[in-house]
Parts: structure tokens; sequence; C-alpha cells
């Protein structure tokens, strides 16, 4: 029987979620035939593409959610679509097991009809949304006792889990009562063949003597506020030989901007945007020291953030807030921060990395070394396989109803018009 799986995401258009894409391309390269699922965006606009061997599917992108009511909007139009475009790929392609990639934790009513034939439903469990919604608004009301809810469900309509870290499978086993045998840790690793350093570019610094540099989505819990605060007290200490580079989009960047002009630090500070990958290595690359000024909370002190992955395997030194799965990632590479003195503390540290030379070599080193000997994606794969081996093996054979694709006169299976 050929393994047919399909991978269903909403939080971004694939290629551009790499986590997905990584997935994606191993497990097509082990053999699988895999579809994935996700919204249009950016300059992912096509409705189906084959790419390295993998079919993707876009539906129309939804616009993105900055409160919870434009959120459920976001989240509702996405459902439909996800529903609409499931069913057609399973009488088109088929497949046996459904990857349901968060956030939001619906994807799981998409999957339970196909329930009914035998299909599997994989967790790939990004984000603790619960912990997440706390930390943007700050307060357990309804729309968070249904994130719980929705959570809870998704964890018993799951055939098998795939955490980013020990803390998340952790909180599969108690909180979601999922069996340690069907939880498998499948880390958000980069991949060192691509992601590599580049010749730094002095241009890039413009004009001053050091740079910090940040990757990441602009939201609330990313605390790029608080970076903000930190670039204002350097200047204000007078320390003008330092300039910040935030890159990424996302629903929070017209207000960072904005926030910008407001504490005078347009001549320090500088967000990109969304920008192409040879742009952000080549920042990253020129960078002294690189941050993570994610703000202290339950969800980030438990979360895997790739961009210290990235960080790492740059060889670039570290600032970051307190937390579990910072610590366990980054190791030696890092300072961090006790997120009392938010500001202060944090710009200490990273004044104390930029006049300290030798120590930000020692730490890059370690940090890279770290990656290519224990974090890089090719040593996730593993798990990544095991979990569908377990997914698989739950699968009875004469109870799975598999349709056929469609052919074309030419033999050859057609996707137009989707």
């Amino acid at each position: 029987m050929k393994r047919r799986i399909l991978i269903i995401v909403e939080n971004m258009p694939v290629p551009l979620d790499f986590r997905v894409w990584k997935e994606a391309r191993s497990l097509r390269g082990a053999g699988y035939e895999v579809t994935t699922l996700c919204p249009k965006g950016g300059c992912c606009q096509k409705t189906y593409e084959y790419l390295e061997g993998v079919h993707i599917y876009r539906y129309p992108e939804a616009k993105e959610g900055n409160t919870p009511f434009e959120y459920i909007w976001e989240y509702s139009s996405a459902l439909f679509w996800q529903f609409l475009y499931s069913w057609w790929i399973y009488f088109r392609r088929g497949f046996q097991v459904i990857q349901g990639c968060n956030p939001p934790d619906d994807i799981f009513l998409v999957a339970l009809p196909f329930k009914l034939f035998g299909v599997r439903y994989i967790f790939d469990h990004h984000d603790l949304i619960p912990e997440l919604y706390l930390s943007k608004y700050e307060k357990k009301d309804f729309l968070f006792n249904l994130q719980a809810w929705l959570e809870k469900t998704t964890f018993r309509c799951s055939d098998v889990v795939m955490s980013t870290n020990n803390s998340y499978r952790e909180m599969a086993m108690t909180r979601g009562g999922i069996h340690a045998d069907d939880v498998f840790v499948v880390r958000n690793g980069v991949e060192t063949d691509k992601f590599k350093a580049v010749p730094p570019n002095p241009a890039l610094k413009y004009g001053k003597r050091y740079l910090v540099g940040y990757v990441g989505n602009m939201s609330e819990q990313e605390g790029l506020d608080i970076l903000i605060d930190v670039a204002l007290k350097l200047k204000n200490m007078g320390r003008l030989d330092v300039h910040f580079t935030c890159v990424g989009g996302g629903p929070g960047l017209p207000g960072l901007r904005k926030l910008v002009t407001e504490k005078n630090v347009e001549d320090i500070v500088t967000f990109t945007g969304r920008i192409p990958d040879a742009d952000l290595l080549e920042i990253l690359s020129t960078a002294d020291v690189c941050v993570n000024p994610d703000k202290p909370c339950p969800m980030n002190s438990m979360s895997t953030m790739i961009k210290i992955m990235e960080y790492m395997a740059l060889g670039k030194p570290i600032v970051q807030f307190e937390g579990k799965e910072g610590r366990f990632s980054a190791q030696e590479s890092s300072l961090y921060s006790d997120g009392v003195d938010r500001v202060g503390d944090f710009a200490e540290k990273i004044l104390w990395l930029l006049d300290h030379p030798e120590e930000r070599k020692r730490m890059g080193e370690f940090g890279r070394h770290r990656i290519e000997k224990e974090l890089a994606w090719e040593y996730s794969v593993q798990h990544l396989l095991a979990a569908y081996e377990r997914a698989f093996s739950k699968i009875r054979r004469k109870h799975v109803l598999q349709p056929h694709a469609v052919i074309t006169s030419k033999g050859k299976s057609s996707d137009a018009g989707v």
C-alpha cells in the first residue's frame, strides 16, 4: 500500500513555513507521497504547485487577525477552505494520515470525518495556544476557555502527537492524557547545509561599530517593544556605536515602526519587514550579537524558538530572557537576563558582550558546535519517521477506504482547476 499523507497548516504558506517544509521533504525522501494544504500568502499565490516531489495546494488567504474576534474570523474562514480542499484531495489523491499543525488547535475538526474511513490524525504541536492567549491578553475569559477546550479535544482526537521539545511532550502526556508511546519529540532544527554564514557586509551596520540582530515574527509576545526601549537606553547612555536591525513581518509590525518614531530611535533601529532569505543571512552574518527579547512568561519559557537555533548555526552569541527551553537549546552560547529589570539588565548584557570580543567568539563557537552535533534538523528526522511509523501501525487496512486518483487521457494525474 502506497503511504499517502496530507499535512494541513493554517499559520503560513508552504514552503515559507520552514518546519512544515522540512517535514514534508524529509517524509518525501523516506518514500511517502506527501500533499500539503495551506493558505496563500506573500510570494506563494499559486493554487497548486509540485515542488521537490511534494504536492502543494493553497486556499484563499484570510486577513491576518490581531484581535480575538479577527482571529475567530480568520480561523473560521480557514476551516471552511481546509474542509473543502481536504475532501477534494482525498478523492483526488487519497491519504491514510492527516497531520495538523497548530496554531490554531481546530484542524482536528477537518480530520474527524476522515477517521470514519480509518484515516489517522497526527497533531504537530507547534505552540501552546492557551498560554499564547494569556501572554497576549492576560485574562482567562470565554475565548481562553475556548482555546483550552480546543486543545483538550485536539489531544483526545489525536492518534500520535509530535512535540517540539520535552516541555511540550510533558504537556501532551499530563494535560492532554496522551500515552508516552504516542508522543515523539521532533525538534525544529536548522538544516546546516542550507543555513550557512556568509561574508559580513559592513554597510549593514549603518556607519556604527556594532550590529545587534533579531529575526522572528512581529507580534505581542515577542517583546520587541522591550528591545526598542533597550535601544533607547543605550542611546541615552551615549552608546551611539550600536545599531539594531529586526527582520520579520507580522501584525505588530506597523505599531512597532510607529513606536520607533515615537521613541526617537530611527537612527539606531531598523525594522526591515519580510525580506529574502539571502538578505536575512547577510544581516545575521554581519551581526555581532543576536537577541531574543521574548517576554518572560510560561508560554515562552516552555517553547523552543527557531531563531535561537538559527543564531547558533551562524555562530552568534545570544542575549535572551531566562527560560527553560531557551536555556536547554542555547546553553553556554547565550547570556540570560533575569527579567526583573527587563530593559536595564538586557541592555547591560548586550554591552558586556560587545565589549568582550573573545567571549563572543567562544560562545558563538559553542553554539555552532551544539547545532552541528546535536540539534540540526538531521537529528530530528528519525523521530519524525518514528512518529509516522507509529501512526501507520494503528491503521487496519481492511477498514481503510482508499479512493483512486482521477487519471487523465494521457495517464497522468491532473491538478488543474482546483
